[in-house]
């Protein structure tokens, strides 16, 4: 029980937030924030157990246009066009993972493979520019006259909780996948395959499972922050720079700590916005860059992330309390 009282009281302090009357630009980053710290939980469910994908903007974007596409076409609002959204986005996902996983693809063959799908899903995207604007983009239909609700467009506190409640179900998804058995096969198979299977675990039932849990958080994440933002465009949403932007915040926040993605999102999103105030439209598209720059040297130097080095300070410290104890 005592696990659960400081996290809280951290989400009721979060919930509280809007009653401060924070600036709109403030809360639009921190919703930015959220979501993209949703997505990222969702990449390292899969990413610390070596399924490294660099494809995860195609089902961020695959959910978020089934759901816009729903909503603009037959009316349908999106607390159903989310889940279904997400739903497309899973079945995309088996697709891909079932037979690279039956085939045993691994390592670097693996992100190659989901790298080409996410570039796929964006060319399908832009290539149905009648149902989807294409590379324009498309906007999301406006509610009619007390219909904000049912359409899901609210202020930017709606949204808050919302992607407050979106975040807290990532970060219990990923609690529950640690206490259980699935954990620990997956971490079995990420060491060896061969030796996984000849102990009995079931290696491709296993890896799709953190697969559909991956898909379903990431592709959540894409679904609100295409309502949030109330614009759908296949770069923002399904290209290589969202997908390495994903990638580059769960790495250098650490993908095997629970917040590590969370802490990472606050480095991505704090840094797209420092660059955009300081060069405006001078470094468009210099983003991507500098995350794969970092990337680079945060795998070199710093593996487990930043939340690997809290942990790195955290086990002398228990060390010597119980050593204190035992000595006592």
């Amino acid at each position: 029980m005592k696990d659960y009282v400081l996290p809280a009281v951290a989400l009721a302090a979060l919930l509280a937030l809007p009653l401060l009357s924070p600036p709109d630009y403030v809360m639009h980053v921190l919703i930015t924030m959220v979501l993209t710290a949703l997505a990222g939980t969702g990449w390292a469910m899969m990413g610390r157990y070596g399924l490294v994908s660099f494809g995860h903007g195609a089902f961020l974007g695959a959910a978020a246009y089934t759901m816009a596409i729903l909503w603009n076409s037959l009316g349908l609002t999106p607390w159903i066009g989310i889940p279904v959204g997400v739903g497309v986005a899973v079945v995309i996902g088996m697709l891909l993972g079932y037979p690279a996983f039956r085939l045993r693809v691994v390592g670097h063959y693996f992100a190659l493979v989901t790298l080409a799908a996410g570039e796929i899903v964006r060319i399908l995207i832009v290539a149905m520019r009648d149902i989807t604007g294409g590379s324009l983009g498309m906007t999301p239909a406006q509610a009619p006259p007390g219909g904000g609700f049912l359409a899901m467009q609210f202020d930017k506190t709606g949204f808050w909780w919302l992607s407050l409640a979106a975040w807290a179900a990532g970060l219990l998804a990923w609690r529950l996948l640690d206490r259980s058995m699935s954990s620990k096969a997956l971490a079995a198979i990420s060491e060896d395959e061969d030796a996984a299977a000849s102990i009995g675990i079931r290696v491709t039932r296993e890896k799709m499972k953190v697969t559909v849990i991956s898909v379903a958080l990431a592709a959540t994440a894409g679904a609100l922050t295409a309502q949030y933002r109330q614009y759908l465009n296949p770069e923002s949403l399904a290209g290589l720079g969202i997908s390495l932007q994903i990638v580059f915040g769960a790495i250098a926040g650490g993908m095997y700590a629970p917040f590590g993605p969370t802490i990472g999102a606050a480095i991505t999103i704090g840094l797209e916005e420092g660059l955009r105030i300081a060069f405006g439209t001078r470094f468009t598209g210099g983003a991507p860059l500098v995350y794969g720059l970092l990337l680079v040297l945060f795998m070199l130097f710093l593996p487990r992330g930043i939340a690997g080095l809290f942990e790195r300070r955290a086990k002398p410290a228990a060390a010597k309390k119980a050593v204190g104890e035992a000595t006592a």
